[in-house]
């Protein structure tokens, strides 16, 4: 059972898969991936484990081998001779740096492979032949001649990183925007990006058609519609998710400059049918409101060629499936159509399943076994995510789920259809005040780089606390604050050290006395008593509080609990153990022993997910199994169910002897004062 408290209990899934989203395999891993991504997700596995059993979880990711950033990045270090291999050299060496990354954050991976990387890639090509297969075979797919870009310098078509330009979305400001999609994670047709230039060249690319496969994700507004609104229902998602998400539902509209007003009239009558909006007070542009994607986009040559300049509103557009670079996940042959490979954001989507697929196949389970993770009604699959990708993953994801059924991509009608996924969006992890990113101006520390100043532990800690799930927050380190005279100055305290003074200070005082006090005055063992009932209330609560933070994935509110919980544990102690001495009375202090290991027990429990090395040496020296000690299987009112004991007042559970000022928590090296 979980644990016993007259609170309603918390619903689990019997199975869970999380994922944490596919960086590119153009570079090493900044603070961002792993502070905003990799460290909540793997906290949350790590939470599953213990709660449900870690047989029934699978945490999967993976590198994104394809797409245009891969492709810009080689070409640019070949030409500077700053590489001679080929590209799959070039991704493997980026992915080998991930994987060797997220290992030094303890981050516990069931699978972290590649789109294109041994087993897991075969899966993956397999996977996406069938997904395109059956999106056709439903009749979701539609074939398009659209323009793509063409650098007439270099006589070579460019892909969606060779050309960059301004963000055409009305309201959006990025002026780091590619052929179709700009940083911000906004989407449009190519023709409309402003101020378009090559990346290759330098000069300004001409407009070429091609042929391609496309995602008829207009044909779900309703469907979404209806998502959004039962996403609004569930407390457990997060406000941004919905929101965003509407934000695509708009009907196509078109924004023209006030000035612009009456060389509109001059033609409106040749526009197809439309709404005309005024501008509201204080806006610089008036709408122009179409019924159709299709009309809309009739409009636009029409407002171009009478020298009306105009920026498109977010709203569904057809999601592009297919490409034509030669880097990428081969498409299959559909309708004769031959030579295309797939757009690296859809099989990004379905990646997952992938690697679920891969994880099963190395463990020897059946091939089907995938859906009993991904369509079955007692299972759940948590994606963690940035803001940034809500498009792709709350839009066209949603959509092309829906789109699958009867059935999934592999089977027939009678198969199970693939569930809808809990989405899990985190804000943007600022530097300092900033939004940093490899491609801005601001340029973020790695990940790598962190751990010369920090310890994992204090790095997870504090990446949890920040409260991503809320706002986008500012990630202060001290050694790369750009005022130097902060940076050196000893009176300034590290905004990133915050929650790990919890950890080396308290938490470690809290465990170290109880190990001592053991082998001073109890021959090394833990007395096995009933727990007072103060603590047992007062852990109880803390359990279940904790357990239902969990379930929306609060988790800085989850630090915000363990900070208190520790901190009463270790008054708790500090307080008995004073009063025992004074009194002299030694029933007392073998009372106090004993609440407070149990006490270290349950904190040692919640930490767990949140900084595992040190939990996991708290276990060790407790003298238990590691997989019954951080197990949810208990009723949690002592220690006596988990030692095995059956009589309390008689028994004892001996500890291993802990050597002389031990850390369960250490410092970082460069945190410690030279004598």
């Amino acid at each position: 059972m979980a644990h016993s408290t007259n609170e309603n209990p918390v619903e689990w899934p019997a199975r869970a898969v999380v994922t944490a989203g596919m960086p590119y395999g153009n570079k090493p891993l900044h603070f961002g991936h792993v502070g905003g991504v990799f460290v909540p997700a793997d906290a949350f596995a790590r939470f599953l484990r213990d709660r449900i059993g870690k047989d029934n979880v699978r945490f999967v990711s993976g590198t994104d081998c394809f797409g245009s950033p891969i492709n810009e990045g080689y070409r640019k270090l070949v030409e500077a001779g700053e590489f001679d291999g080929s590209i799959s050299d070039y991704v493997m060496r980026n992915h080998e740096r991930q994987a060797n990354t997220l290992r030094s954050y303890g981050i516990s991976l069931s699978i972290y492979d590649g789109s294109g990387i041994g087993h897991a890639g075969e899966v993956h090509q397999h996977v996406s032949e069938a997904f395109i297969e059956k999106l056709h075979k439903n009749g979701f797919l539609r074939k398009e001649s659209t323009l793509q870009f063409y650098d007439t310098e270099a006589q070579t078509f460019l892909n969606g990183r060779q050309v960059v330009g301004h963000c055409p979305v009305q309201g959006c400001k990025s002026e780091h925007a590619y052929a179709d999609e700009c940083d911000l994670g906004h989407q449009y047709d190519p023709i409309d990006l402003i101020a378009p230039k090559s990346s290759v060249t330098g000069t300004v690319p001409e407009m070429r058609p091609v042929e391609n496969w496309y995602f008829d994700l207009p044909a779900f507004s309703e469907f979404l519609k209806k998502h959004v609104e039962e996403l609004k229902a569930d407390p457990t998602i997060r406000d941004v998710v919905p929101q965003t998400i509407e934000e695509f539902l708009a009907p196509p509209v078109v924004y023209v400059k006030n000035e612009a007003e009456e060389a509109y009239r001059a033609i409106a009558a040749d526009l197809p049918k439309h709404v005309f909006r005024p501008a509201e007070k204080g806006k610089q542009s008036f709408e122009l409101e179409f019924s159709s994607i299709e009309d809309r986009d009739a409009a636009r040559p029409l407002l171009a060629q009478a020298n009306i300049r105009f920026r498109t509103g977010k709203t569904l557009v057809p999601f592009r499936i297919t490409g034509n670079i030669e880097w990428g996940v081969k498409a299959p042959v559909v309708e004769g159509v031959e030579g295309l490979t797939v757009w690296c954001w859809p099989e990004s989507l379905w990646a997952p399943i992938s690697f679920t697929m891969a994880v099963n196949d190395e463990l020897g389970l059946p091939r089907s076994s995938w859906q009993e993770w991904w369509c079955s009604d007692d299972a759940e699959v948590f994606q963690f995510i940035g803001q940034d990708n809500l498009y792709f993953y709350g839009v066209a994801q949603p959509a092309m789920w829906e789109a699958l059924k009867p059935g999934n991509f592999f089977g027939g009608k009678e198969s199970p259809a693939l569930r809808q996924t809990t989405l899990i969006a985190n804000h943007h992890l600022l530097l300092g005040n900033k939004k940093a990113s490899s491609s801005g101006a601001v340029k973020p520390p790695s990940a790598d780089e962190l751990l010369d100043y920090y310890t994992p532990e204090q790095l997870r800690a504090h990446f949890l606390a920040l409260g991503l799930d809320q706002k986008s927050v500012g990630f202060k380190p001290k050694p790369f604050d750009p005022d130097e005279s902060k940076r050196t100055d000893p009176r300034v305290a590290d905004p990133a050290l915050k929650e790990g003074t919890l950890l080396t200070n308290v938490f470690n005082r809290l465990a170290r006395s109880c190990f001592y006090e053991a082998q001073k005055n109890f021959e090394g063992m833990m007395p096995l008593c009933s727990i007072s009932e103060e603590v047992v209330v007062r852990a109880q609560k803390a359990l279940h509080t904790y357990d239902g933070l969990m379930r929306k994935v609060e988790l800085h509110t989850v630090m915000s609990l363990m900070d208190e919980f520790i901190r009463y544990s270790n008054k708790y102690w500090t307080d008995g153990i004073r009063e025992a001495e004074l009194s002299g009375d030694a029933d007392a202090r073998r009372q106090v022993l004993a609440d407070s290991f149990y006490l270290l027990r349950v904190c040692t429990l919640l930490m767990h997910p949140i900084v595992p090395f040190g939990c996991e040496k708290i276990c060790m020296q407790m003298n238990f199994d590691a997989d019954e000690f951080f197990s949810w299987n208990y009723d949690f009112e002592g220690m006596g169910e988990l030692c095995g004991a059956a009589e309390l007042d008689e028994g004892a559970h001996r500890v291993r002897e802990l050597p002389p000022r031990f850390d369960f928590f250490e410092k970082h090296k460069s945190q410690i004062k030279k004598k």
